[in-house]
């Protein structure tokens, strides 16, 4: 068989939620503390504490929702020990991540002001695992109330006159694990009476995310939609990607071996299972799909690098991490209908980053200029498509795919095609078929390497980034593209 991709150029399927391309900053290793967060006084150029460097390339990125604070960092923050004159503020620990102490020089103010710099949506997510219902009804109140009262008093006595506009807000985080080890009926109970004091001030209306499945547990997605579906307007669901063993040993970042990388694409795939699975149950109990499926997690998850703090979990970034992020992305377009959001994790120095510092230095990886490749499918309208592709064999008998894409069509009426090729050594060849328009321009950039392992380093900062992508033909409404291997394509069709 030969891959085979026809588009429907006239065949819209439904907008893909900008919020798909989200990102999650957890309080874990340096991804707030040092990696966007330095203060006002350090000698790294920032804007009122943000580094700027970090700042810019993010920005670049059309990031549309970031989440914050973590993660099971979430469910030991308390939101009023970051809040007032720094110097005052409590000193904690962060017991979850490397018992490191934090001092909480990054909080609510803080985060609200890297939002409004980045254009991005907060979104916020509570404590429901150590904290009390009275705190999270507090944080809302100081957050999103215009009135007068305690909580919105001391808002604008630490500076802030005007509430925040905050529209995502999560009631827990992993729940059957850090977040309290709970069964699911327990949680259920407890999503129901936490959200109820998540008020609505004004018109500010809160989108509220209930904590869901970790990876195929089918069972908990049963019972929160069952419980608490009225009461929710998204559920969460959280992968990572590991072709190891989670508690012994989930494999190196860069020294790994062939049948490492098929292991990786593989499990990279089993998103779609995932996702059409836990979506059939939720279709179920909201047939309509007024609930999204808030995939707020999700990525590769290596050892850590060698001689690094291992609470720290970072991990360097190969060109297989970028065919994780484009397959992935891939998957969430084509599932716009369920999907509402993702956040990838994380931002900055933690797992799958975008961006890796190392004091004043910064790099951008190869995850990172596949968000920038896809970034124009933010909104557009996903288009039907039909593919066909070839398998790749792997030496213990299992198959995957071999080609994965997805495409979209813009206002302008520009059509954006993302293709990867997930096989390590050979090319493939693609015909790719435009129907219901006529095109007579057609741009390329590709993403690839020629070592599996090749990636971003300090010394060598560029040596993985987008080059202009010719090697393809048009043939009327049909375009024979040969995609190399290990590659990242997109196509803008005009």
């Amino acid at each position: 068989m030969s891959n085979s991709l026809v588009i429907n150029a006239d065949l819209k399927e439904g907008k893909i939620n900008k919020n798909i391309y989200g990102h999650f900053a957890e309080h874990l290793g340096r991804c707030i503390y040092e990696g966007i967060w330095v203060g006002e006084e350090s000698e790294i150029p920032n804007t009122n504490g943000i580094r700027n460097d970090v700042l810019q390339a993010l920005k670049n990125l059309n990031i549309p929702v970031l989440r914050w604070p973590g993660g099971c960092f979430a469910d030991e923050y308390h939101w009023k020990d970051g809040v007032g004159p720094r110097e005052k503020r409590k000193r904690m620990v962060n017991t979850h991540w490397g018992g490191v102490v934090e001092n909480n020089h990054f909080g609510t103010h803080e985060f609200m002001m890297l939002c409004d710099m980045l254009g991005a949506e907060p979104y916020i997510c509570g404590n429901v695992g150590s904290g009390t219902v009275q705190e999270m009804a507090e944080w809302v109140e100081y957050m999103t109330f215009d009135g007068e009262s305690p909580m919105a008093d001391w808002r604008r006595q630490n500076g802030r006159e005007e509430p925040w506009k905050l529209q995502f807000f999560g009631v827990g985080n992993e729940n059957w694990g850090c977040g309290g080890n709970m069964r699911p009926q327990y949680y259920a109970d407890l999503y129901r009476r936490y959200q109820t004091y998540a008020r609505d001030y004004g018109d500010n209306k809160l989108f509220k995310i209930a904590g869901g499945a970790n990876i195929d547990d089918y069972h908990w997605t049963e019972v929160l939609m069952r419980e608490a579906a009225p009461f929710m307007d998204g559920l969460s669901l959280h992968y990572y990607t590991i072709p190891g063993d989670f508690w012994k040993g989930k494999g190196s970042a860069v020294d790994f071996t062939a049948d490492e990388w098929d292991t990786t694409l593989r499990k990279a795939l089993y998103m779609e299972e995932l996702i059409t699975k836990h979506g059939t149950i939720m279709d179920k109990y909201d047939p309509d799909k007024r609930i999204g499926l808030i995939i707020d997690e999700w990525g590769t998850w290596f050892d850590v690098e060698p001689g690094t703090n291992p609470g720290y979990l970072f991990q360097q970034n190969t060109i297989r991490d970028a065919l994780v992020a484009g397959v992935t992305l891939n998957i969430f377009n084509n599932h716009q209908d369920r999907i509402q959001m993702a956040n990838i994790a994380q931002t900055v120095n933690v797992l799958q980053a975008m961006v890796l510092t190392e004091g004043a230095q910064m790099i951008l990886t190869p995850t990172y200029h596949v968000f920038d490749m896809y970034k124009k499918h933010q909104d557009a309208e996903k288009l039907s498509i039909n593919l066909n592709s070839d398998s790749i064999a792997t030496s213990d008998q299992q198959v995957y795919q071999q080609v994965s894409a997805s495409a979209s069509i813009s206002e302008e009426g520009e059509v954006l095609v993302t293709l990867c090729n997930l096989d390590q050594e050979k090319q493939a060849p693609l015909h790719l078929t435009v129907r219901g328009m006529s095109f007579a321009k057609v741009n390329g950039r590709i993403l690839t390497a020629n070592e599996p392992n090749a990636r971003n380093t300090f010394e060598q900062p560029d040596s993985i980034k987008p080059e202009e992508f010719t090697q393809f033909q048009q043939d009327e409404d049909m375009l024979h593209v040969d995609l190399p291997s290990k590659s990242i394509v997109s196509l803008t069709i005009k």
